[in-house]
């Protein structure tokens, strides 16, 4: 193969690479925060649960969904624990550890291809309660 055809072959490749990029841009997937409460476990730590609304369109064409938290106090040893909610029914469970700025990032499936049929499956659609708690280092002396 020669060096034009290398170069051609590599852009080609990056071009479609960018078109299925902006293709897989999410538009209408949205979360919101509802509420964030502290709760004492002892005069160390505390548990944070925070708890967001997530909505997934019908029309919805991305394989994955991510649940990601912001650098934070994290207490050391303690995984982060997301809970996902239909209504009141609990749907998936997952527990990950955080890096170490305090970060998290859980990525689940959003859609999946019935490997029988080929028939592509919507494993989420429409509204969820997203439940997420993580131990983190009380800043008070005081309980």
């Amino acid at each position: 193969m020669n060096e034009m055809n290398v170069k051609t072959n590599i852009v080609l490749i990056v071009s479609i690479i960018t078109v299925f990029g902006v293709i897989l841009i999410p538009g209408d997937i949205s979360a919101e925060t509802n509420q964030i409460t502290v709760t004492p476990i002892n005069e160390k730590v505390s548990l944070e649960k925070t708890i967001i609304t997530m909505n997934i369109p019908q029309d919805n064409q991305l394989p994955w969904g991510t649940v990601r938290g912001e650098a934070s106090d994290v207490a050391e040893r303690y995984p982060i624990i997301i809970q996902f909610y239909k209504g009141e029914d609990p749907v998936h469970f997952a527990q990950v550890d955080a890096k170490g700025d305090g970060s998290y990032e859980y990525k689940f499936r959003v859609r999946n291809m019935d490997s029988n049929t080929g028939e592509i499956v919507n494993v989420f659609e429409g509204d969820y309660t997203v439940k997420i708690y993580k131990v983190i280092p009380n800043t008070d002396n005081l309980i």
